[in-house]
């Protein structure tokens, strides 16, 4: 792709007035200039400053990389990349989603009749990821007020999204939980990427783990009315702060309804894994935003049921924060703890939030 191609792109979303002041890879912060862009990287993210009638903007424009979560074929990544731009700007304070288009086998960029690869053009947003927090949390060893502020407004936000109810999308949420237990980014796929040989996840633990994902399956199934407005992906390199507790939250995924225990396993194991690499153990302040989290969640919402069907998502995320592809740092002890909560969540028939560190 050269930068004719891209400013022709951008004319065309933008009017014939714009005019591109800069390209930036967001990963190194390296410029991209002139025949540079040739060598346009799928699925890494680009910063783009742009003048339109003299009017500054910045946007991002960003790819999927092929991977072994379910995005290996062309097809998978298109139908990723075409639900975010139709989702993304339905979800309060999410990052708004410009276009959708396509780089075309000759390197121009809009046609999807001869494409090669989709992209989207999303909005840029300043902030700083949320997870930069919990690192300051874990080197300082203890809570700000503004740790609880903004804990509080995150479960605030959950309560928000998940107060819309998908009344007439209960097949959407069997689908969901469907795709928690088989979908190449869940379960299973997480499942498939652990490498053979890893004493903390041989193949039995993993078949075991699998099975009992399942029988959860057909728990789930029957608890459709639960379906509500959901992110699909809310942890915290997901969200960006601003002053105080002003943010914004960013790549939705999977879907729109849903069931409301994924946002909440997504974010809340967060808190539980900072613990766990700190001090070995759950304890305070990460144990402390854990309970903060809940306690108000459950206050404003009133759903106690909630305890007794997030525990495959659990899973999910456990499996997640184990992987020695997501997290190769990891000591083998703290991947163990992992697997004895996943493990024990599974047979746990409601969660305790107060008593959760008897399940690592």
């Amino acid at each position: 792709m050269g930068l004719d191609s891209l400013r022709d792109y951008l004319c065309e979303v933008y009017g014939p007035n714009t005019e591109i002041l800069r390209v930036v890879e967001m990963a190194s912060g390296k410029e991209k200039r002139g025949d540079d862009l040739k060598g346009f990287g799928y699925g890494i993210p680009y910063l783009i400053e742009i003048s339109v009638s003299g009017d500054v903007k910045k946007v991002v424009l960003e790819t999927i990389r092929p991977s072994e979560f379910g995005h290996e074929h062309f097809s998978d990544r298109a139908q990723i990349l075409l639900w975010q731009h139709s989702a993304f700007n339905k979800l309060p304070r999410h990052v708004k989603s410009i276009d959708v288009g396509a780089f075309t086998i000759k390197g121009t960029l809009k046609s999807l009749g001869d494409c090669k690869e989709l992209f989207i053009l999303t909005e840029y947003v300043e902030g700083k990821p949320y997870y930069m927090d919990l690192d300051d949390i874990k080197v300082r060893g203890g809570l700000t007020s503004l740790d609880v502020e903004r804990c509080l407004a995150l479960s605030d936000y959950l309560v928000e999204v998940h107060s819309v109810k998908g009344a007439g999308f209960e097949s959407l949420y069997i689908r969901r939980v469907r795709e928690l237990i088989g979908h190449g980014e869940c379960i299973m796929g997480l499942i498939d990427s652990y490498p053979p040989g890893l004493d903390y996840a041989d193949e039995k633990t993993l078949m075991d783990i699998e099975r009992k994902c399942l029988e959860w399956r057909w728990r789930l199934k029957k608890k459709a009315y639960r379906c509500a407005r959901v992110h699909g992906d809310f942890h915290p390199w997901n969200i960006l702060f601003r002053e105080g507790t002003d943010f914004t939250v960013l790549d939705r995924s999977r879907g729109e309804w849903g069931e409301p225990a994924d946002d909440l396993a997504a974010m809340t194991i967060n808190y539980i894994f900072y613990s766990l690499q700190a001090y070995g153990e759950f304890r305070n302040p990460f144990r402390r935003l854990f309970e903060i989290f809940w306690e108000n969640y459950l206050d404003k919402t009133g759903d106690e049921e909630i305890l007794t069907v997030i525990q495959p998502y659990y899973a999910w995320r456990g499996l997640v924060i184990a992987s020695p592809i997501w997290y190769p740092n990891l000591t083998k002890e703290t991947r163990i703890k992992i697997f004895n909560f996943i493990k024990n969540m599974l047979e746990v028939e409601k969660v305790d939030v107060k008593s959760i560190m008897k399940n690592l």
